[in-house]
C-alpha cells in the first residue's frame, strides 16, 4: 500500500510543478527527493535505487546543466524551429513590431493580471474638450445631415466646411503649440462619434485629417522645419490633407505597392537636387479630390547608389503639394452613398526633392514602419468611433420609435419578436462602446496596442452592422423609404465602407488579429523567433525552456479548470460580486487560447498563417475575451449602476457564447486530430457551460431602451440631440420625450375606457384633436394635459411619416439645384 501511495504521489507533484511553471533545477530536485523518499521508506532496494538514479541522472543533468542542455537539446531545437517558423518579410516584421502590447498580452498569457486592467483610469474629457463637444460639435451637426449631403451637395455644404475649418476640427490632434486643439484620443473619438449620429460625410471628413495622414506622420516623424511649416496650416484648415497608399494592385496587401520612386539628381529651382522620380496610380484616397497636400507612399529604389549601398531602400512617405508639377487628381469615387470626398490620384515621372520626405533623408525606406505604427493607434479611433455613433443613432431613434408606434393598440416594442431584435441592438451597442472606451483609455495612458486596435476595428464594425440591420427590420417601411424623414437608411447603405477600409474585415480577422497577436502578445514566441534568426543559442535556450514550462503550466491549468468547472479561479478583489462568474470565464478562455495557440504552432508550424479559418477562430477567442473584459471594466468605470445590469449580462453572455462557438470550431476543424482530442480532453471534456442570453433577459434589455432612464441615457450618451427647429427628423425623439406624460394620462383614463365612457386614444393621430374634445368636455383632462397630448400627437404623426416625391423624383429640378449649389460653392472658394 505504501508503495502505491509513493508512486501515486508523483502525479500531484508533477501537476503542481507544471502549475507553478517550475524551473528545471526545481524539477530535478523534486525527482531526487522523490527517489530519496522511496529509499528512506524502505520501498527501494539498493539495486532499484541504482537503476532509478542511472535512468534519471543523465536526463536530469542534460536538463539542468545549461551548457550540456544547449549542446544536446537547444541547438537541434533551434535548427528545427528555424525550419518550421513562419518566414517573415521585412514588411511583415515591421507590421508585427508596430505599436505595443497591453491587456491583449495579459489575455494571451493564460493568466491575466487583473490589476493591470482595474488600475487603468477611465477615459475622461477636460472641461475644454467637453465644451467643444457640447457647442462646436453640436453646431456642426446642425449644419450637416445625411440627406442633404447625399441628395443635394454630394459633400458637406460650403457652410459646414467653412465652420469645420474655422473651429479647428481638422486639427484636433495637432498640439496647441502649432495652433491645433491638442485634444486627447478620447475627445477625438467623442467628436467623431457624435458626428456619426448625424452625418457620416461630416464624420469621415473630420476623422481623416486627424487619423492616419500627414499631420499624424509629421507629429511623430517630421523634421522641425516640416512641422513648423505644415502643422499650423493644417490646424487652420488652410491645407486639406489626404494620404495615398492603396493602388489597384495592392489593396489589403498594401505593402506590395508597385508605385515606384527612382533616386536621381535633377534641377530643382535652379539647383541640382537629390530626389525621386516617382510614378504612382492610387485609388480609394479619401479627401483626394479636394486635398491641397498629398501624403504619398511609394517604393524607393536607388540603382545608382546615390543614397548609399542599398539598391532598394523600401517604402517611403513624402508630402507633395497639390500644385506640384506632374500631380494629377482624378475624378471622384462614389462609395455607396457615403458621399465624403474620395478619389484617385496619379503622376508619371514626377520629380520630388528629398526635402519632401517625411522626416527627411533619414526616413527613406522607413515608410511602412511609420504607417504601421500610426495605424496601430488610429485604427482604434476612427472606425470604432464612427460605428459606435451609427449604433447609438440606431438604438436611440429606434428605441424611441417602437415606444410611440402602435399596432393592434399596443406599442410595437412590446412584441417579443421586436424585443429580440432590440436586445441585440442594445447589447451590441453596449459592448462596442465598452471596447471603444477601453481603447481610448489605453491610448490616453500612452499605450499603443496594435492588436487591440485591430480587434476594435473588426468587432465594432461587425456589431454595428448587426445593430443597423436589426433597426431596418424593426422600422420596416419607415426604414426603406428614402427622404429627409428617414434617419436610418443612409447608415444602412454606408456600413460596407467601414467593413472595407483600414484593413478589410476578413483580412483583419484571419490575418491581423491572431497573426500579429500570436507573435507579439505571446510571452516567448517573438523572443524565440528573434534569437533563432540571429543564432543566439544562449538566449534561445533560456526562452525555449521558459516556453516549455509555459505550455505545461497551461495544460495543468486547463485540466484543473475542467475538473472544477472553473469555480476556484481567482477573481479581482474589487470585482462586482454579481459578475464574478464572468471574470472566471475570461480567465478560462485565456488559458484555452494560450494552450491551443502553442499546440497549433507546434504542430502546424509556419503553415499556420495560411490557415485562415483556424487563425480566425483563435482570433475570435482572443477578441471575445477582450470584449468581455471591456464590458466588465465599463461597468466598474460607470460606478456599478444596477440599472445597467441587464445590458451587462446580455453583452457578457453574448461574448462568451461567441467565444464558445469559436472554441468548438477549433476542436471540430483543427488540422491535427490528436491535438484537437488533447485540447478537448484537457480544456473542455464536459463542455464550458456557456449559455446565450435568454428571452427574459432580452425583454429586460428591450424595455430599457424604450423608456427614459439612466441606463438608456448612458447607452446613447454622446449622440446629437438637435431641435425640431433645426431638423424635423428629431420629431421621433421629441415625441418620445413627451410620451411618459401621455402614458400617465392614459393610465389614469383606463377605468373610463374600460367602462365604455370614452374611446382609447386613437392610433390614427390625426383624430386625436376630436378625441381630446370629447374627453375634455367630460372634464377628464386639463387644458395643460390636452396641450401635451396634442403636442405628442403632432410630433408622433410627423415621426411616423415617410417622404414622397414627384413621379420622376424631381430629377431635373434636383439637378438644377445641385448645379446652383456647386456654382455657389465654387464662387465661395474663388
Amino acid at each position: 500500500m505504501t508503495m502505491l501511495i509513493w508512486i501515486a504521489a508523483l502525479v500531484p507533484a508533477v501537476f503542481v510543478l507544471c502549475l507553478v511553471q517550475a524551473r528545471m533545477w526545481v524539477w530535478s530536485t523534486a525527482v531526487l527527493i522523490w527517489i530519496a523518499t522511496g529509499w528512506g521508506l524502505g520501498l527501494l532496494t539498493a539495486l532499484a535505487l541504482l537503476v532509478l538514479l542511472a535512468l534519471a541522472s543523465p536526463m536530469l543533468a542534460v536538463l539542468t546543466l545549461r551548457p550540456l542542455r544547449r549542446a544536446l537539446l537547444s541547438k537541434p531545437a533551434m535548427g528545427l524551429f528555424r525550419k518550421i517558423m513562419p518566414r517573415m518579410s521585412p514588411t511583415e516584421t515591421a507590421a508585427i513590431e508596430a505599436g505595443g502590447v497591453w491587456w491583449d498580452a495579459e489575455l494571451f498569457s493564460g493568466r491575466p493580471d487583473w490589476s493591470r486592467l482595474m488600475e487603468t483610469p477611465p477615459a475622461r474629457l477636460t472641461a475644454e474638450e467637453q465644451t467643444f463637444l457640447d457647442n462646436e460639435t453640436e453646431r456642426l451637426c446642425d449644419l450637416a445631415n445625411d440627406w442633404e449631403t447625399t441628395s443635394v451637395w454630394q459633400d458637406l455644404s460650403p457652410q459646414a466646411w467653412a465652420y469645420a475649418r474655422d473651429k479647428g476640427f481638422l486639427g484636433m490632434i495637432i498640439p496647441k503649440a502649432y495652433g491645433g486643439l491638442g485634444f486627447s484620443a478620447y475627445a477625438h473619438s467623442q467628436v467623431i462619434q457624435k458626428l456619426s449620429t448625424r452625418c457620416s460625410a461630416a464624420a469621415v471628413s473630420i476623422m481623416v485629417p486627424n487619423s492616419l495622414g500627414p499631420a499624424e506622420l509629421l507629429l511623430h516623424y517630421g523634421t522641425e522645419a516640416q512641422k513648423d511649416h505644415y502643422l499650423p496650416r493644417l490646424a487652420r484648415g488652410e491645407e486639406i490633407p489626404c494620404f495615398a497608399l492603396t493602388n489597384p494592385y495592392a489593396g489589403s496587401d498594401a505593402a506590395s505597392i508597385t508605385d515606384t520612386g527612382v533616386v536621381c539628381r535633377q534641377m530643382w529651382h535652379g539647383e541640382p537636387t537629390l530626389g525621386f522620380r516617382i510614378s504612382w496610380h492610387k485609388r480609394y484616397i479619401t479627401l483626394a479630390p479636394i486635398a491641397t497636400l498629398i501624403g504619398l507612399a511609394f517604393r524607393a529604389v536607388d540603382p545608382d547608389g546615390l543614397l548609399g549601398d542599398e539598391a532598394e531602400p523600401g517604402i517611403t512617405c513624402v508630402m507633395i503639394p497639390r500644385d506640384h508639377p506632374g500631380v494629377e487628381i482624378g475624378r471622384r469615387h462614389w462609395p455607396v452613398n457615403a458621399v465624403f470626398q474620395n478619389g484617385p490620384t496619379q503622376g508619371e515621372d514626377v520629380f520630388v526633392p528629398l526635402s519632401m520626405v517625411i522626416g527627411g533623408a533619414e526616413q527613406v525606406g522607413q515608410g511602412w514602419r511609420m504607417l504601421m505604427e500610426c495605424l496601430s493607434a488610429g485604427r482604434a479611433i476612427s472606425l470604432p468611433s464612427s460605428n459606435v455613433g451609427m449604433a447609438k443613432l440606431a438604438v436611440g431613434m429606434t428605441g424611441a420609435y417602437v415606444a410611440i408606434r402602435r399596432q393592434f393598440n399596443t406599442p410595437i416594442g412590446s412584441f417579443e419578436g421586436v424585443q429580440e431584435a432590440l436586445a441585440r441592438m442594445a447589447g451590441h451597442t453596449y459592448a462596442a462602446d465598452a471596447v471603444r472606451q477601453l481603447c481610448m483609455a489605453a491610448l490616453d495612458q500612452g499605450e499603443r496596442p496594435s492588436v487591440l486596435s485591430a480587434i476594435a476595428k473588426y468587432h465594432v464594425t461587425e456589431r454595428a452592422r448587426i445593430v443597423v440591420n436589426d433597426a431596418m427590420d424593426v422600422l420596416g417601411g419607415k426604414g426603406i423609404c428614402m427622404g429627409p424623414n428617414n434617419f436610418m437608411a443612409r447608415a444602412y447603405q454606408q456600413l460596407p465602407v467601414a467593413i472595407t477600409v483600414e484593413g478589410a474585415n476578413i483580412m483583419t480577422r484571419t490575418l491581423i488579429i491572431y497573426g500579429q497577436g500570436a507573435i507579439r502578445c505571446h510571452p516567448y514566441i517573438l523572443t524565440l523567433m528573434q534569437t533563432a534568426s540571429t543564432a543566439d543559442l544562449r538566449s534561445f535556450d533560456r526562452a525555449l525552456f521558459q516556453y516549455v514550462g509555459f505550455v505545461l503550466r497551461n495544460m495543468a491549468r486547463a485540466l484543473a479548470f475542467s475538473m472544477t468547472g472553473g469555480h476556484f479561479i481567482k477573481v479581482p478583489v474589487k470585482a462586482a460580486p454579481e459578475l464574478r462568474a464572468y471574470y472566471r470565464k475570461a480567465v478560462r478562455f485565456s488559458t484555452l487560447l494560450a494552450l491551443a495557440s502553442d499546440l497549433s504552432m507546434a504542430t502546424v508550424g509556419g503553415a499556420l498563417k495560411r490557415k485562415g479559418a483556424l487563425t480566425g477562430r483563435l482570433g475570435d477567442i482572443l477578441s471575445q475575451a477582450f470584449i468581455l473584459t471591456a464590458i466588465l471594466k465599463r461597468f466598474e468605470n460607470d460606478g456599478r449602476p444596477a440599472e445597467d445590469l441587464p445590458l451587462v449580462h446580455w453583452a457578457a453572455r453574448d461574448a462568451l457564447s461567441r467565444a464558445d462557438a469559436a472554441w468548438l470550431g477549433v476542436l471540430a476543424n483543427h488540422p491535427s486530430r490528436p491535438v484537437a482530442a488533447l485540447l478537448r480532453g484537457l480544456g473542455s471534456p464536459f463542455g464550458l457551460g456557456i449559455t446565450q442570453p435568454c428571452d427574459d433577459l432580452s425583454a429586460q434589455v428591450a424595455r430599457l431602451i424604450q423608456q427614459h432612464g439612466p441606463a438608456r441615457e448612458r447607452l446613447v450618451a454622446g449622440s446629437w440631440q438637435g431641435q425640431m427647429e433645426v431638423d424635423p427628423i428629431t420629431s421621433t425623439r421629441v415625441a418620445f420625450d413627451l410620451y411618459p406624460r401621455v402614458a400617465e394620462i392614459e393610465r389614469r383614463l383606463h377605468r373610463a375606457i374600460r367602462a365604455g365612457e370614452i374611446e382609447r386614444m386613437p392610433q390614427n393621430l390625426t383624430l386625436v384633436q376630436t378625441w381630446l374634445r370629447d374627453v375634455g368636455a367630460r372634464g377628464l383632462v386639463t387644458p395643460q394635459e390636452a396641450e401635451a397630448i396634442q403636442r405628442f400627437a403632432d410630433c408622433a404623426h410627423q415621426a411616423l411619416q415617410v417622404d414622397d416625391f414627384p413621379a420622376d423624383f424631381d430629377m431635373a429640378a434636383g439637378l438644377e439645384r445641385r448645379r446652383a449649389a456647386l456654382a455657389a460653392k465654387a464662387a465661395e472658394v474663388a
